[in-house]
């Protein structure tokens, strides 16, 4: 099993199962974290962290503060693909694999948009 990133044609096979999704909040400016992970039934949401509240990004009841963020584990269903945009007003998205992380632009093309997280398979 492996994840990968599409844009268009385009496409990127990361080599793992699970992957950590990162960005920056535009107004606030706080990292916000989700690791996904790829199952029988799709992708889940594993883990989603931030490092602080403030414009809507308040971390829900029952998160708890470890090593600077905010935890907690959403529950949602398994989902067959996500969803990226790229605005160009805001740093990239970052992709960490096994705690490598790496700008999404060191993946594809700055201007690729949208950008498709979904299995390989």
């Amino acid at each position: 099993m492996s994840l990968c990133l599409a844009a268009g044609a385009l496409v990127v096979a990361l080599g793992a199962d699970e992957i950590t999704l990162g960005w920056r909040h535009s107004v606030q400016k706080t990292r916000w974290e989700e690791v996904w992970r790829e199952t029988p039934d799709g992708l889940r949401l594993g883990e989603a962290r931030i490092e602080g509240s403030g414009a809507g990004m308040d971390p829900p009841d029952g998160a708890t503060l470890r090593d600077g963020f905010w935890r907690w584990t959403p529950a949602l269903p398994a989902l067959p693909e996500v969803v990226m945009r790229r605005s160009g007003a805001t740093a990239d998205w970052t992709i960490c694999v096994q705690s490598a992380c790496r700008p999404m632009g060191s993946y594809l093309p700055e201007e690729a948009d949208p950008v498709v997280l979904r299995p390989c398979g």
